[in-house]
């Protein structure tokens, strides 16, 4: 059974940058594609960015597209979100998830879920 650790987040200022991490525990995890969401307060929650299982092929939300990079490092079983150039509305709790068989941004095809990690960017 695949477990998660979302870690990294935190208070910046707008046009900093901050590196999310995703710990795995678990072999398979290495065959998963992960993703992660955030969730703004009053806001849906919305999808953010996903890895496939041989880092081939990554997507993203469209607010953060050219912002944000995601990686993953499967000897290590982690994914990173790497936030630049980041802006008040990026303020929101992270999430990262596992478990679906290629990237994709729906929440429901990732049934492996970390707890929050919070990020505030201040103006």
């Amino acid at each position: 059974q695949v477990q998660l650790v979302a870690s990294g987040g935190g208070l910046v200022h707008a046009g900093d940058s901050l590196r999310l991490s995703c710990a795995a525990s678990g072999h398979a995890f290495s065959s998963y594609a992960v993703a992660w969401f955030r969730h703004a307060p009053g806001k849906a929650r919305e999808f953010v960015a996903s890895i496939a299982w041989d880092a081939g092929v990554s997507v993203y939300g469209d607010s953060v597209a050219g912002r944000f990079i995601v990686s993953r490092d499967n000897v290590k079983s982690t994914v990173s979100l790497e936030m630049n150039s980041l802006k008040p509305e990026d303020t929101a709790i992270y999430y990262c998830a596992a478990g679906a068989s290629s990237p994709s941004r729906y929440s429901q095809e990732y049934p492996i879920w970390a707890q929050g990690t919070e990020v505030t960017v201040s103006s």
